[in-house]
């Protein structure tokens, strides 16, 4: 049967002017009397699930999918009685949307209709309509994997693509492949491309409504530069006031500028409303209901008013174009919320939200080049999440790989590794990777699995009281406001607020609220031993349980900078934690090069070795000391990062001495070592040799670096000290790494010194491996018509011909030329300058000499 007025109140006659003595709970009813737009494609939808196990329902804002889908598929032959579960996003568009369905049928909640979120169910016996929150769904499907119970499963405002989102529409996927043939799954969205999802749904059809939106105008009022969000929010509210009419609908971050933004606008003629997830559902109710007749009102909404919920009344919208979303951070760990720009789809969606009753207005506090450069659409939560709680999710469901389910977009790889391998550390999988009881146990907890991990090992400490406190504290949003100043960090503040010991004028009061009721359910969710009175177990203890490659040692210097046990830096503004030697941080800002610690807990040495004794590592380490430039050898007791102690260490391994002794010489430079004249020429022939064979070492700086090891480690046993390195013979270190077959070539073809005519043993000098030299005396050549060779014959020598002073007078390396040609010239001038010396006319028949000899 049709959405229609007839059937949602069938006990009620209409006439021309209206309905007769209808009951307040149906004021809504009356004001819809025009049928809703999603009615024009309903007839589609239901073909398409009767011809099929699923389907895509496109239908902007205001079409009434939400409300409207479950109801008109309730009668289905297909359903066979059975129920329809519908996801929801948020708990506040759970809760209004099973309310709104309720009212439409004339019932109370848990009757035809109900809802089930966080903490909180109103499902009776004969409920058929069961409006869930995403993460709701896992759970179901973990302790009924075939959702015997259920026909349809109805993924709402799917453009959101949160994880529990990807996650539920997998696992579900998953369950009809394998379980539940029968199974119908629709998924709904306002913006998002229908084609991809119908696709991974199996070819599933595409059913799209036009929708009934009024037109809306599109002003700009861009904040001028250094101009703070919540007065420039504030005038256009006043503005839009002033000019507009109806209720005035205003979208900012999150609640602390909500709170900053109700403060500036305590004096306007409206009723000022906030609207945020962690207000309690009866305030969250006052924002959506109409408006008293002739009041106005502003409701400040985070991104919640998006989707999903109509606020009665809204006429205007003034949209900061900011919204809060969580970002993880693989390097760090840890997930911070980042204030981004707002989509083009998201921008789209507040736009319409003035448009849903007559024409509206909205105000963009962004200018048309900033519209421009908006992106399409927001990316998906599981490519910028935390997956450590899917991976314990799918490890639940007997998934260790995310490729055996079907994902429109999968985890990240990297980022899902780093997750099961956290998940490990905190016992929930075994050395093999399955699926261990203590993991089990913590998905009972409905907590993240660091908190989860923390509560359930609290219990066996008899702590299970003062960690649900904890996990509370960490769960909902700081109870302590942070203004300007100074915030802070010492989570045992925060402790003493929710217990009720201390009072401050800066507490967050719907934040407290929200701790209080989550360690209410922590406590009855069973097992442990209650701690109160117990001072025994420390909160720095138990935040380390839940968070241990965050424990932190105070580096020395100046008081508040830490190094964590991961490796990464941290820093605290100057208060009372500042000064401690040892802290563990669950919160930082994430920031680079250093994060600022926001919360943390002191834990002392004595409970870091009780509690995390198995995870402290022994080592003996040798480093370089490049103030002396000799090996420091030190016993290290290790926690990751952090040196617990440190005290020099006698007899240490020659080896691994050795072994530090060549870093420093990879750290200084090999200049460093003792390269006397006959380790350069060493070095020189083997280098000359390898331009003329192949096979020969490499012993250029790069090659004899990377290669420290082969040739200079066994020569350095029992040293310590650059300056005991001037006992190591270079030379027949590099001779080492010729075979047996070269170094007998060495000297055959490259010979250290040339028996010259005089009778003289000259050295040859390689220094330029492809020219080698003889410098020697002109006179000591007298009688050679060839010009000396090395290489086996194959390379002339380039001979440097010396005066009787010893400096250069020639280079040739044609010897018999040169007595033919040059040396006539070269003759004249030697003999003006050295006349005792004999400068004979034919050098070829004369004596060659080393000795001053007088002319005959």
């Amino acid at each position: 049967m049709p959405l229609t007025l007839a059937r949602v109140m069938p006990s009620y006659r209409v006439n021309v002017l209206g309905f007769e003595e209808v009951p307040a709970r149906y004021s809504w009813v009356m004001r819809h009397i025009e049928p809703l737009p999603i009615e024009q494609v309903l007839p589609a939808l239901r073909d398409a699930l009767r011809g099929g196990t699923g389907a895509v329902l496109q239908a902007p804002p205001g079409a009434g999918k939400t409300t409207g889908v479950p109801l008109a598929l309730l009668d289905e032959p297909w359903l066979g009685g059975r129920r329809i579960v519908v996801l929801e996003p948020r708990r506040l568009a759970a809760r209004a949307a099973a309310r709104r369905m309720s009212v439409m049928l004339g019932e109370s909640i848990g009757d035809t209709v109900g809802y089930r979120v966080r903490h909180e169910s109103a499902v009776g016996p004969g409920t058929r309509i069961v409006v869930v929150t995403e993460g709701i769904l896992t759970r179901m499907l973990q302790s009924d994997p075939s959702l015997e119970k259920f026909g349809l499963v109805v993924f709402d405002e799917f453009h959101e693509r949160s994880i529990h989102a990807d996650l539920g529409l997998a696992l579900t996927l998953q369950t009809r492949a394998i379980l539940r043939e029968d199974l119908r799954l629709l998924v709904m969205s306002a913006t998002l491309e229908g084609a991809p999802v119908a696709a991974l749904l199996g070819g599933a059809p595409v059913v799209t409504s036009e929708g009934r939106a009024h037109r809306v105008e599109v002003r700009h009022l861009p904040r001028r530069a250094g101009t703070k969000l919540e007065p420039a929010v504030a005038a256009a509210v006043r503005e839009a006031l002033d000019v507009e009419g109806g209720d005035v609908l205003v979208f900012l971050p999150g609640a602390g500028e909500i709170r900053r933004v109700e403060e500036l606008l305590r004096e306007v003629d409206a009723d000022v409303i906030p609207l945020h997830g962690n207000l309690p559902p009866a305030q969250q109710d006052r924002a959506i209901l109409p408006s008293p007749q002739g009041s106005r009102k502003v409701v400040l909404a985070s991104s919640i008013a998006e989707t999903s919920l109509t606020i009665e009344g809204v006429r205007v919208v003034v949209d900061a174009g900011l919204s809060r979303v969580p970002r993880y951070s693989p390097r760090t760990g840890m997930t911070r919320l980042a204030t981004v720009r707002v989509s083009r789809a998201s921008a789209e969606q507040r736009r319409g939200r003035a448009g849903r009753l007559a024409p509206g207005v909205c105000y963009r506090l962004w200018s048309r080049q900033e519209d421009a450069a908006l992106p399409e659409r927001s990316s998906p939560e599981i490519l910028e999440a935390d997956l450590a709680p899917l991976a314990l999710d799918l490890a639940a469901a007997g998934v260790r790989d995310p490729g055996e389910l079907r994902w429109l977009d999968p985890p990240p790889a990297a980022a899902f590794s780093e997750a099961r391998s956290l998940l490990a550390q905190l016992g929930a999988l075994d050395r093999s990777g399955g699926f261990t009881r203590h993991g089990a146990a913590m998905t009972r907890l409905a907590l993240h699995p660091r908190l989860s991990h923390m509560v359930m090992k609290a219990s066996e400490l008899g702590a299970r009281d003062t960690a649900c406190e904890m996990a509370a504290l960490l769960t909902e949003r700081d109870l302590l406001r942070r203004n300007e100043g100074v915030p802070e960090a010492d989570i045992r503040t925060r402790l003493d607020l929710l217990r009720g010991t201390v009072v401050r004028q800066d507490v967050d009061r719907d934040a407290l609220r929200r701790a209080r009721a989550e360690v209410a359910v922590c406590r009855r969710s069973g097992g442990g031993k209650s701690d109160r009175g117990r001072t025994d177990v420390g909160v720095g203890v138990l935040l380390g349980l839940a968070y241990p490659d965050r424990i932190a040692q105070r580096r020395p210097g100046p008081a508040g900078r830490f190094l964590l046990r991961n490796g990464l830096g941290a820093f605290l503004d100057p208060q009372g934690l500042s000064r401690e030697d040892y802290l563990v941080i669950p919160e930082l800002d994430g920031k680079a090069p250093e994060s600022r610690i926001l919360v943390a807990a002191p834990i002392s040495i004595e409970e870091i070795r009780e509690r995390f004794g198995d995870d402290i590592a022994i080592e003996d380490v040798m480093e370089w000391d490049p103030v002396s430039h000799a090996v420091a050898a030190r016993r290290r007791e290790r926690l990751g990062a952090i040196v617990l102690r440190d005290t020099a260490l006698r007899d240490p391994d020659p080896a691994l001495v050795a072994g530090a002794l060549m870093a420093g010489v990879r750290r200084e430079g090999l200049h460093v070592l003792p390269w006397d004249s006959g380790a350069r020429r060493t070095r020189e022939r083997i280098t000359f040799i390898r331009t003329l064979e192949a096979g020969w070492p490499d012993v250029s700086d790069r090659a004899l670096m990377d290669s420290l090891e082969r040739w200079l480690g066994p020569r350095v046993g029992g040293l310590a000290r650059l300056d005991d390195l001037t006992r190591v013979d270079l030379s027949a270190a590099l001779l080492d790494l010729l075979s047996w077959e070269q170094r007998a070539a060495l000297d055959r073809l490259a010979p250290t010194h040339v028996m010259v005519p005089s009778g003289s043993r000259v050295p040859v000098d390689y220094g330029d491996p492809t020219l080698p030299v003889l410098a020697v005396r002109l006179q000591e050549m007298f009688g050679l018509t060839e010009t000396p060779r090395v290489g086996g014959g194959a390379v002339p020598l380039t001979l440097h011909l010396l005066s009787p002073a010893g400096r250069p007078v020639q280079v040739t390396r044609d010897l018999a030329g040169f007595w033919r040609t040059a040396y006539f010239e070269v003759r004249k001038d030697l003999r003006g300058r050295y006349p005792r010396h004999h400068w004979p006319d034919d050098p070829l028949e004369a004596e060659p000499t080393s000795r001053v000899r007088r002319k005959k």
